[in-house]
């Protein structure tokens, strides 16, 4: 089998054809930047009047496109590191207790490859033994299921905190 690569850069030498290589290697990932752009943020359906305004809302979707893709990437690379590099406690605090089901959270954190994978079970992923690893849309899915779940953990706890204690009440 022969495989060609056609590009504009000149290549003379081993090491500039490598060089060339190593730039398309990188298509993937920016090919699923692009992805999340149009698809998840639906940026091609903006229909802003004034350029500024594209703008702002291109820096917006840009910002949520990386954070998406770095997740995506970082759970499958950095597997060991605790979640409490890609999230507040109370986000994986809510995380795992929603997704296990639990009352009381763990004391410890579990990894970011366990908390992206139960991310991604928010927004659909099966987990399965042969499923792989969770994509770019189950992640993203998640994530906004996530935000919610995390706002009311906090509102409940805050709730809870308030709370007179019902026994000096005569009701205990």
């Amino acid at each position: 089998m022969r495989w060609l690569l056609w590009t504009t850069l000149p290549v003379t030498t081993w090491d500039e054809a490598r060089a060339v290589v190593q730039i398309y290697e990188k298509r993937w990932l920016i090919e699923r930047y692009h992805y999340v752009l149009k698809s998840g943020c639906g940026i091609e359906q903006l229909q802003l009047e004034a350029a500024e305004r594209l703008e702002r809302a291109l820096a917006v979707c840009c910002i949520v496109a990386w954070r998406l893709l770095w997740l995506t990437y970082t759970a499958r690379e950095t597997r060991a590191v605790p979640c409490t590099e890609i999230l507040a406690r109370h986000e994986w605090q809510a995380l795992v207790c929603t997704v296990q089901g639990a009352p009381v959270p763990p004391t410890e954190p579990p990894s970011v490859r366990e908390a992206v994978r139960m991310i991604a079970q928010l927004g659909g992923f099966l987990a399965r033994k042969g499923d792989g690893e969770p994509g770019v849309k189950t992640i993203w899915r998640g994530l906004m299921r996530l935000d919610d779940i995390a706002a009311t953990w906090l509102l409940a706890r805050a709730w809870n905190e308030h709370q007179p204690d019902q026994s000096l009440m005569g009701n205990g």
